[in-house]
């Protein structure tokens, strides 16, 4: 029974703040900012170290034009959710503390955000059936929060509380209802976080932003030097800058799990000299990044036996233990691990995986002291993080080092420079909604496509829907550029020198992913100069203002006409078409009047159209 509550009026709002029994006492305070934006300040202290229990920030949002609530980890649940769901879970390695609910025509109703991305978190925003509301609630110090590999908590109860014990916790809620795309309201959330103290993004180098070459899916773990350099020089010539070797490279066998993982040295039958490798990928003029799964030590790895007593729990499963970055020895391996391998190979990056799984299993939960220096293991994972990105700068400034969905919360922009989509193998609109979801929030830092793949037997105008769908992020190829027809690789040569062409518009331009709950099936990026708009199915293109001097329209299906709707008169244009491939099959020149125009473009082509006079 919660004995401790606080209230606070801010606008329209009552917020409550509860805990349970403890001797913790919570307060509210209010302030407003010079925009508009309204913060509300959390205190919650005890006069003696204790774990506090259970707090929630709750308060109500009538449900008056509000089409769907996105947050960080919504993917194509992108609806409003039942009053018994459990909500969403934000840490520091997962996800982000944001929601929004958005009207019909995409405009922000509320947005709400957390300051704390560390600690585990729940947001909830659930439709209440009796009141026609939105039931918002924030909770802090949750124990449902569970490791990605953990087993599931049963949906009728709640694990006891198993936070870290404190005098003081402060975190903030940025409350923002103004009548602005919702896009723009979650691009001001991220800038946000970016001035918080702690959480200032690294400096992403300019490869970051570049196409690459990827592993994963054209190899899988079956690497050879020499398979690898062939398609660093296919790819090179087709525009991408760097290759990222995924899993593999360090255990003898292909097969899936991780039981050798944790020493990290390449397996001698396929990495026979790694530096001399590395040397003639760079000979290439491609730059090289290495896969390494952070937190994981296989049980037949030397790093196994060494860690004993030093570990957050094991994933039978998967053949591994947990190591738990509290100890400093554990968090000294790990970036010395790093450190040595950029030093002696060379390396340009790092694929760090897996840095979700730093939580402890059920039967770990608690155990502090006996040598960890660090009671949090959010905190500590932080440190571990913070120090890696440092001490591989102080080596090579412009290291570059990627993180997975859903590891893209605003904490981690501190330590990586490259988010990538999760994983979603051929499947193209899931690329695009997990792109689009990234690119909401992480401002400057470069977000990535998952790998790109797809069967040789496809047409080449359904292949270039693969790129096509991820054309607001970073491409990574990764089929075998010399197993597939010759027209696809024609096509990635044109939409990958389209892509380096043109993404001061795609990835720095002014972004308005449309319908998110409808997957975003249009999409604009605008400059002064440019503007691209990208059409996922049979819908509409409107534009409500004229288009600058350059307007390219995008042909993300595989029929033949877009239809374009203009809001003002766009003036004479030159039209150019192109297909898939790049060849052009019409140019003429149009007037761009108000109202529908039908644009025939082939299956994943493009249409330009150049302001003329």
């Amino acid at each position: 029974m919660a004995t401790d509550t606080a209230t606070v009026a801010v606008g329209a709002y009552e917020l409550t703040l509860t805990g349970g029994e403890g001797p913790f006492r919570g307060s509210l305070s209010t302030e407003q900012t010079q925009n508009g934006i309204d913060l509300v300040h959390i205190r919650i202290e005890a006069d003696e170290l204790s774990s506090p229990p259970v707090y929630t920030l709750s308060w109500q949002q009538p449900v008056v034009d509000i089409a769907g609530y996105w947050h960080p980890g919504a993917g194509h649940d992108k609806g409003l959710s039942v009053s018994w769901g459990r909500g969403a879970l934000s840490k520091a390695t997962s996800n982000a503390p944001v929601g929004c609910a958005h009207s019909s025509t995409g405009h922000n109703q509320l947005t709400f955000a957390l300051s704390d991305a560390l600690n585990a978190v729940t947001l909830k925003a659930s439709v209440s059936e009796e009141t026609a509301t939105l039931d918002c609630a924030i909770g802090l110090f949750d124990p449902s929060a569970r490791q990605r590999f953990g087993p599931p908590v049963p949906p009728d109860q709640t694990p006891p509380a198993v936070s870290t014990p404190m005098t003081r916790y402060e975190a903030t809620l940025r409350l923002d209802t103004r009548d602005i795309p919702y896009h723009e309201a979650l691009r001001e959330v991220g800038a946000w976080w970016a001035t918080l103290l702690g959480y200032e993004p690294a400096p992403v180098p300019e490869i970051a932003r570049l196409p690459m070459y990827s592993t994963w899916y054209s190899f899988h773990q079956a690497l050879t030097p020499e398979g690898i350099e062939e398609q660093c020089r296919l790819s090179k010539a087709l525009g991408c800058e760097a290759v990222i070797v995924d899993d593999g490279w360090q255990m003898t066998s292909n097969e899936r799990g991780y039981a050798y993982t944790g020493d990290w040295q390449p397996a001698s039958e396929k990495m026979p000299d790694m530096r001399a490798h590395v040397d003639r990928v760079h000979a290439l003029g491609l730059q090289y990044i290495l896969w390494y799964s952070v937190p994981f030590v296989g049980v037949h790895s030397a790093a196994y036996a060494r860690f004993q007593g030093k570990f957050l729990g094991e994933i039978p499963f998967l053949g591994t233990a947990i190591l738990d970055p509290r100890f400093p020895e554990v968090r000294e391996y790990l970036i010395g691990t790093y450190e040595t391998a950029m030093r002696e190979w060379d390396l340009d990056g790092f694929k760090l995986d897996f840095v979700d799984a730093f939580e402890p299993t059920p039967d770990r939960q608690g155990e502090r002291g006996g040598g960890r220096d660090i009671d949090s293991i959010p905190e500590a994972a932080d440190r571990l993080l913070t120090d890696v990105i440092a001490r591989l700068r102080a080596i090579k400034p412009d290291v570059m080092v990627e993180f997975r969905q859903s590891y893209i919360g605003p904490l981690m922009r501190k330590y990586g420079n490259m988010f990538r989509a999760g994983d979603c193998p051929n499947d193209a609109i899931e690329n695009r909604v997990r792109t689009l979801d990234i690119r909401l929030l992480c401002g400057d830092t470069a977000a990535h496509a998952d790998m790109l793949m797809w069967h040789p037997e496809e047409s080449a105008a359904s292949a270039a829907l693969q790129l096509l769908n991820v054309l607001f992020s970073v491409p990574q190829i990764s089929v075998l550029l010399d197993r597939v027809p010759p027209e696809h690789v024609e096509m990635v040569r044109f939409w990958l020198g389209f892509w380096r062409e043109h993404r001061d518009v795609l990835l720095d331009g002014q972004l308005a992913p449309l319908a998110p709950e409808a997957m975003y099936p249009v999409v604009l990026a605008s400059t002064p100069e440019k503007q691209v708009a990208a059409v996922y199915a049979d819908a509409v293109v409107s534009l409500h203002e004229s288009p600058p001097a350059q307007l390219m329209i995008v042909n993300g299906t595989l029929a033949q006409r877009v239809v374009l709707e203009l809001a003002t008169d766009g003036g004479a244009r030159a039209l150019e078409v192109r297909d898939c491939r790049g060849s052009v099959v019409r140019t003429e020149s149009v007037h761009l009047a108000p109202g529908l125009h039908r644009i025939e473009i082939p299956p994943a082509g493009l249409a330009t159209l150049r302001a003329q006079g």
